[in-house]
């Protein structure tokens, strides 16, 4: 399997992920009686913060592999 395949396949992952966590916060924050405009801004700062996180470790474990 080619490099550019294993990454295409981790961005994918990565992504989905995301959108999950980004789901599942904006569903608690429903759940929570937060308005919609709330639990959306709720959920985006979830995705964000997920893809952060998911950047710093890409980061972490490029300068240690390299």
């Amino acid at each position: 399997m080619s490099a550019l395949t294993v990454a295409l396949f981790a961005i994918c992952l990565i992504l989905i992920t995301a959108l999950i966590v980004a789901a599942v916060a904006g569903k608690l924050a429903r759940l929570d009686d937060a308005t919609y405009p709330a639990a959306c801004l709720r959920a985006a700062a979830a995705f964000a913060a997920f893809l952060t996180l998911a950047a710093v470790i890409t980061g972490a474990l490029a300068a240690v592999l390299t």
